[in-house]
């Protein structure tokens, strides 16, 4: 039998053979890309380049303000970089959309193509109160190029429920009727209900409880792994960037770039003993030095 150190030793190997293998495989490129709000104003953010690679989870951390929802923005599609380009390779996301090079001659609105690939959770659910819960899973269908909804699409999101942790009873509920989780976990639903290749998480459980948090950051890095996701967080927490994240990429200075990387080098998905291990307690250290320098900080390991 081989030692329990041994198996995780390997794992990390394993998942350091993954990373190296979707270096060659991006589902998006950003190059040189910067942003201004206004013409002929310094760029806010930028020049930014980044790959985005294939089946991987990676979270955006920086100070309040630094620009990481502004990138993930960019990311979806719904703002347009003053220059630079993100382009998308062939059999890609935006393979069949258009979304091959967006510069600054260009001015466009997401299309509906893009968005159908393109799952969004933002921070705040932003459901309808007067749908139940499955009708507001059904809404970017309606919003889409069908019109309604067929057994099969309703098939479909009772399966999206359960998988969210959500029951069969919870589908004729209205957001009134479901806490503060259970109305994140129907948002997740509602974003996964487009069959998406790119998940992005605009700081998702910033308003829930510790507990809730933590099995709402397993559940997604679940689904991220079952349905092979390229998925991107904007976080303020820490440990959050690093127990769910391939890669966490730190922005800073002004106009906002990436200031560092750091690699987590633990196979995906992970368990909550990942939590207690060195080398979790050494990555958000390290995570916290690249966010706050020199200044002394107390990044505990909590279970």
């Amino acid at each position: 039998m081989v030692p329990p150190d041994d198996l995780k030793e390997r794992d990390r190997f394993n998942a350091r053979d993954n990373l190296d293998a979707r270096d060659k495989v991006a589902v998006m490129s950003l190059r040189d890309v910067a942003l201004s709000f206004s013409e002929g104003a310094a760029p806010v953010l930028g020049p930014i380049s980044l790959d985005l690679r294939q089946g991987e989870f990676l979270s955006l951390a920086g100070p309040s303000g630094c620009g990481k929802s502004t990138l993930l923005r960019l990311i979806a599609g719904l703002l347009v970089p003053t220059s630079g380009s993100i382009s998308a390779g062939e059999n890609s996301l935006a393979a069949d959309n258009g979304f091959a090079a967006l510069k600054s001659s260009e001015v466009r609105q997401p299309s509906r193509s893009h968005a159908a690939r393109v799952g969004f959770v933002f921070q705040h659910p932003t459901l309808l109160p007067w749908r139940t819960a499955l009708q507001n899973l059904s809404l970017p269908l309606e919003l889409g190029k069908q019109a309604s909804v067929n057994r099969s699409d309703v098939s479909r999101y009772m399966s999206l429920l359960k998988q969210v942790g959500l029951a069969e009873a919870d589908a004729s509920k209205r957001p009134g009727e479901l806490s503060g989780g259970m109305q994140m976990r129907l948002s997740l639903a509602r974003a996964l209900a487009t069959d998406p290749q790119l998940l992005l998480l605009d700081e998702p459980l910033a308003a829930v409880d510790d507990l809730m948090r933590i099995r709402l950051q397993q559940d997604i890095s679940r689904i991220h792994a079952d349905q092979k996701l390229s998925s991107v967080l904007v976080t303020h927490n820490l440990h959050e960037a690093i127990f769910m994240s391939d890669r966490v990429l730190v922005l800073g200075g002004s106009p906002t770039r990436i200031v560092e990387e750091i690699v987590v080098p633990e196979a995906q998905p992970r368990s909550a003993e990942f939590r207690q291990t060195p080398l979790f307690g050494e990555l958000v250290q390290k995570l916290a030095s690249a966010l706050f320098g020199s200044e002394p900080v107390q990044a505990d390991v909590y279970p």
